[in-house]
């Protein structure tokens, strides 16, 4: 309940509660928090089991944490029956890229070693590294009336 307080949080608490209702009346104000504290608890705690009841058995393992958005899409996720566990792991992208990185490099050192080009040398794989082409010393850029 008070995860969230440090020590000397604590203290400043005890000594302005000691100030506030001195200590004849501390002891007391104490017992009436705690009690207040017990019948909320006591009091929710009645409120679930007559909802469970009212639902039927139909949701027996009905769960109010479930009525949290992330609790509900976490538990939804971590199902085994919609088999999302599987389609996750299909997608290793590290996997992926070793792939795509291997038929890379794979590429270069073919086209670098054949001069006749990488299509005739790869047995039909298209080369995907950039080459400049070089244009004609006639040829024009193409004209785009738009950017004018």
């Amino acid at each position: 309940m008070f995860n969230d307080i440090g020590p000397l949080e604590l203290v400043t608490l005890i000594v302005l509660a000691v100030l506030v209702f001195g200590p004849d009346k501390l002891p007391k104000v104490i017992q009436d928090v705690t009690r207040t504290i017990r019948k909320i608890r006591e009091f929710s705690e009645s409120a679930k089991h007559d909802i469970r009841e009212e639902l039927g058995p139909e949701f027996k393992d009905f769960e109010f944490e479930d009525l949290n958005p992330k609790a509900f899409i976490r538990k939804q996720l971590d199902n085994e029956d919609l088999g999302l566990k599987e389609i996750r792991n299909g997608f290793d992208l590290k996997k992926e890229m070793a792939e795509v990185t291997d038929a890379v490099h794979s590429r270069d050192s073919d086209s670098s070693s054949s001069p006749s080009g990488a299509a005739g040398s790869s047995g039909g794989r298209i080369d995907m590294a950039k080459k400049p082409e070089t244009p004609d010393r006639d040829d024009r850029p193409p004209f785009d009336a738009d950017a004018t």
